[in-house]
């Protein structure tokens, strides 16, 4: 028995310490309108983390500053970290935004540079930004995405996804952001039939205006889809951080969604 213990440690014991937290969050106009007091509210809130994927920067001036104020905040909490950031979108012009990540440098390395997809820029509004890592010897890329709002129908541009798979072969892909569309759409449904699965189903992730009943949530909008024969899944979930605020109008200071978290390991 002793054998089999120990090898049963070992393998508990490889999964406990092989592990990435991929945080994904809508900022919501994460710009110069972010206070300092904001900023080190979010730092606080996400020093626990490996990689954020923020979607919502501001295009124009203040975007790419507010992104650097986050990491420079989080540089104050104990570790180094280090950031990307895209150009703006190449949708329409009122629309535009841009992507950031943001990482532990000691426990994870970016290869490469992150770049903005290409093909399918026209059909997706605000097109994906991907970025690969490197955890140990094995690599995922994660790709940024905010689709468009639910009234224009986001499944019209979230069906090209199925085709990103085959476009890039060789990536282990993890899709993550703010899908403005629920993981039980028939959109999804290809990816699902490759192998993709959510971390989330029925989980409501944007802010209402007020609560009612107790109910502060509105829409299963916010996710992230993984392969599963390439991932495993330690745990996912949710930061419903407006029970830190008095009011929901205090907290969509913060943003008008809450953060989805992924931890997980590599095959």
């Amino acid at each position: 028995m002793k054998p089999l213990f120990f090898l049963l440690f070992f393998l508990i014991s490889s999964i406990a310490f092989s592990q990435t937290k991929l945080l994904s969050w809508n900022m919501e106009n994460f710009g110069k309108s972010k206070s300092e007091q904001t900023i080190n509210y979010l730092a606080k809130s996400l020093k626990e983390y490996d990689i954020i994927a923020i979607q919502e920067v501001v295009a124009g001036f203040g975007g790419a500053q507010a992104v650097a104020r986050l990491a420079d905040e989080l540089n104050r909490k104990g570790m180094k970290w280090d950031y990307v950031i895209s150009d703006p979108t190449s949708g329409s012009a009122h629309k535009t935004e841009r992507y950031a990540f943001i990482w532990k440098t000691a426990k994870l390395k970016k290869i490469g540079k992150a770049w903005l997809e290409k093909k399918y820029h026209l059909e997706i509004d605000r097109e994906p930004y991907f970025c690969t890592f490197q955890y140990e010897n094995k690599q995922f890329t994660v790709a940024n995405y905010h689709a468009i709002t639910k009234n224009k129908q986001p499944e019209t541009e979230i069906k090209y996804f199925k085709f990103l798979p085959e476009e890039y072969p060789t990536l282990n892909l993890i899709f993550a952001g703010d899908f403005n569309c629920p993981q039980s759409h028939t959109v999804f449904n290809p990816l699902k039939k490759m192998g993709y699965q959510s971390i989330l189903v029925d989980q409501k992730t944007s802010l209402k205006q007020e609560c009612k009943n107790d109910k502060c949530l509105a829409s299963e909008f916010d996710n992230m889809y993984f392969k599963t024969s390439k991932i495993n899944t330690i745990d996912s979930g949710v930061i419903p951080f407006y029970k830190n605020f008095n009011s929901l109008k205090q907290a969509r200071v913060i943003s008008d969604h809450i953060p989805i978290w992924f931890e997980f390991s590599l095959n």
